[in-house]
This record gives structure tokens, C-alpha cells and sequence, in this order.
């Protein structure tokens, strides 16, 4: 990553393309509707409440985030995407039940005009979810050419220009690379084949790469993680980033687990359990959509712990995770973890966490925080992975050969200091010692 000679910026319209628009997605946009209105503030948001810290202490310069780079303003968004319900976004948002009613009914005439297009989707590939709203073509290739004319005509409509897709969609079922990820024609030629190794959010993603599009991955599916479209990215200098919102139970994971290592307290055993009523929870009822998000889930605390370092300490953790659909919480998800730990000596100890979180209030603020950092990383020139962005992610995305970075924290000061290096200041490293010389 090398410092641009030259950042845009960012003028005109950027279009925020959606597959999947169902909880998280309409919860992100009547909430930015909500907060142009001056219904409510971005809570959650980096990009909009976040400051950052320039020079020393002493300097007392602490510019909020977005009046230290240059991002798109609320004002410049406009939303499109795709859905297996033809409902429009105050139709979905309503039914979704994160928001109270007066809230969207007050939003009703910005919302109600954003409708989905016929979706790119293959049952086989989300089992727990069926809908009317589809695309038909012989081919998988048509179907990516049919999201193709999709996107270049809600670009020339709306006039937009730049555009950002984030998948919000569903959990795909568990899929490991094959031959046909490997290389752009291979993947070119299994669209043409229909090869059942390609998931439609690999569709979308290709699209978008294809076109120059950042692609932001808002679930645990393969879809860009793997050679094809990696290589992709880098030849239509398109930034990619991570798989699957950190939001509740991860979230926590990646704050107590480097407290654990930080004081070389040991952990013998994490048992979490979630119980979640929404689309999403009846979709991980299926084993095979499950699979896919307990891979991402699983994958924290041995990246964080670092058992290999530390087998007196981690070196034999059990880590189970479970997800459970029960309809009546709906989208206020309950994570409860049980924490075996200990300390001098051996003795063991425990802690208990009941998070009672709203998941689409939390990856609202998310999906907004990455659609303006990938757009400001394009216009930057930077292209391909952002692991810089490993912040928002259960699962970073990193170069071939490295380790992704889990903890909190390290990833926060990641993130800024990448800020601050592609402004010209100085990095922060916590040192100190020079207020004392």
C-alpha cells in the first residue's frame, strides 16, 4: 500500500448497491435517512462519530474522522439492490421490525420510491429462504449479465458517479475452493457451465469487480476468498475486504480474548450460544448455512491467542458455538457465553456475558462505515485487499501467507494509522517516553 500521490475527491453521487435487502439493508438506509431528517444520530458509526488523535498529546488535535479525510457525505448516497422479495424498503423495513413504526412512517416517502430488482439466487445455495423475486437465465453467466445491465442502468438514472456493493444478503451454505476459483478464466468458464462450485453472491462480486466496483462481503460466504477474484480486484483496481459484520457475540470475543492474553490469564473453555428469530436465524437453521458462520466464528480466538506461543495457556481451550432459531426475539439476538478461565496457580475461575444486542442496529453503523472507507480506498488507488478494514470483520481478509489480525484493538490502531499515513501525518505508536527525556 503506498501513499497516493494524489487522493479525489469525492465529488458527485456514490451509489450503494445491495444484494440482499432485508434487515441490515433497510435498517441502514432508513437510518441514514433518518439521521438527514435529524430523527436520530449515527450511533455506532466510525466514520461519523469517531475522532482521531494527530501529533502529540500536547497538540491537542482530535478532528472528528470525517473532517479529516475526504468522504462521501449522507447526502451523496444513493441506494439500490437486489432481493428475492419485491418489496420496497419501507415495505421491508416494516416487516423486518428493527425500527419502531413511527420512525419509518415519518420516513415512508424517502423510502417507499427504493424497490429491489429481481435477485440473481439458487435455492440450493440458501435453503431456508424462498422467493418469487428472481432472475431467469440458462446460464449463470446470464444471470451476471443480467446484474450487469441492472447496474449500469441505475447508474445513468440516478447519475451517479462512483458506486460501492456490500452484500447483505443471506448465509450461503459451506463451500471450500476448488479448481474453478482459481484462475479469472476458469471462473469465467464455470459461470458459462453453470458449475454448482459458484454461489450467486460470487455473481455479484464478479459483476462488480468486473466493473470496477469495491465489493464489501457482509457474510461468511467464499465469495471473494479466493485467486479468481482476488486477481480480479487487482486488475480493475476494485479494494476487497474481509467476510462476515462483526457485530454482537464476535465483538465481544475480540475485546476479552486479548484481555485474556494481555495479563497471560489461561482459558480451559468458550461455550456461546445465540438464540435469533429474524431471516437470518432461520437460514443458520440449516446445518449447512451454519457451517459457513460457525467457520467464521470459530476461527477468533485461536488467531487471537496464539496457542502455539502459549500451550500452557491455550493450548488445549475447548470452543464450541451454537446458533439457535427461536421466532419470538426476532431481531434482538441473545449471545450467552460461558468463559472458563485461570489464573495463579491453576485456579480456575469463570465469567458470564448475556448480550442482549439488536443485530442489524449494530451492523447498520458498519455497512455504512465500509461503503465510505472502500470508496475513499479506491480513490486513493488503492486496489485488492484492505486489511487495514479487518476492524468490521469476523473474518479479515490478508494477504496470501499471513495471519489475520483479530484483536480489537490492534485492528483500530490499524485502522487509524492507516488513515493518518494516507494524510501525511505522523503514525502513532503509543510510545511516550519522549514527554519524559
Amino acid at each position: 500500500m503506498n501513499k497516493p500521490d494524489q487522493l479525489a475527491k469525492p465529488t458527485g453521487k456514490l451509489g450503494v448497491l445491495m444484494p440482499g435487502m432485508g434487515a441490515v439493508a433497510t435498517t441502514f438506509i432508513a437510518g441514514v435517512e433518518a439521521v438527514k431528517a435529524g430523527l436520530g444520530q449515527p450511533i455506532g458509526s466510525i466514520t461519523q462519530m469517531g475522532t482521531i488523535r494527530l501529533g502529540k498529546r500536547t497538540e491537542n488535535r482530535t478532528p472528528m474522522i470525517k473532517d479529516f479525510v475526504p468522504l462521501a457525505g449522507l447526502d451523496d448516497l444513493v441506494f439500490g439492490g437486489w432481493d428475492v422479495f419485491p418489496d420496497n424498503v419501507y415495505e421491508a423495513a416494516t416487516h423486518a421490525g428493527v425500527l419502531q413504526k413511527d420512525t419509518l412512517t415519518a420516513l415512508k416517502d424517502q423510502l417507499s420510491p427504493i424497490k429491489p430488482w429481481k435477485a440473481a439466487f439458487d435455492r440450493n445455495y440458501v435453503r431456508r429462504l424462498e422467493g418469487s423475486h428472481i432472475k431467469t437465465g440458462k446460464t449463470k453467466w446470464d444471470l451476471a449479465q443480467q446484474v450487469r445491465e441492472d447496474i449500469h442502468r441505475f447508474k445513468a438514472d440516478n447519475k451517479v458517479e462512483r458506486l460501492v456493493m456490500i452484500w447483505c444478503g443471506s448465509t450461503e451454505i459451506f463451500l471450500e475452493p476448488q479448481a474453478v476459483h482459481q484462475t479469472i478464466e476458469s471462473f469465467e468458464q464455470g459461470l458459462k457451465d453453470n458449475h454448482e462450485g459458484i454461489a450467486p453472491s460470487m455473481i455479484y462480486a464478479y459483476v462488480a469487480l468486473t466493473e470496477g466496483i469495491p465489493f464489501i462481503n457482509g457474510a461468511p460466504n467464499l465469495t471473494v476468498d479466493f485467486p479468481a477474484m482476488q486477481e480480479l480486484a487487482k486488475l480493475h483496481n476494485a479494494p476487497i475486504c474481509g467476510k462476515d459484520f462483526k457485530t454482537g457475540q464476535t465483538l465481544m470475543k475480540t475485546v476479552l480474548a486479548p484481555a485474556f492474553k494481555a495479563r497471560m490469564l489461561g482459558l480451559r473453555g468458550w461455550y456461546s450460544t445465540n438464540i435469533l428469530g429474524n431471516r437470518d436465524g432461520e437460514i443458520l437453521d440449516d446445518p449447512d448455512s451454519f457451517k459457513t458462520k460457525e467457520e467464521s466464528k470459530l476461527g477468533v480466538l485461536e488467531q487471537i491467542l496464539q496457542p502455539h506461543l502459549y500451550p500452557a495457556l491455550y493450548g488445549d481451550v475447548y470452543h464450541k458455538v451454537r446458533i439457535n432459531y427461536y421466532p419470538p426475539r426476532g431481531d434482538e439476538k441473545e449471545g450467552w457465553d460461558n468463559i472458563d478461565i485461570f489464573g495463579w496457580l491453576g485456579y480456575p475461575m469463570q465469567i458470564k456475558v448475556d448480550f442482549l444486542c439488536r443485530d442489524s442496529i449494530l451492523a447498520a453503523p458498519l455497512v455504512l462505515d465500509l461503503v465510505l472507507f472502500s470508496d475513499l480506498a479506491q480513490r486513493a488507488g488503492w486496489k485488492g485487499i484492505q486489511e487495514w478494514l479487518s476492524f468490521f470483520f469476523k473474518s479479515p481478509m490478508t494477504a496470501p501467507g499471513l495471519y489475520p489480525e483479530h484483536d480489537l484493538f490492534i485492528q483500530s490502531m490499524k485502522l487509524k494509522n492507516t488513515l493518518r499515513f494516507l494524510m501525511g501525518e505522523d503514525l502513532i505508536t503509543h510510545l511516550g517516553q519522549e514527554y519524559y527525556d
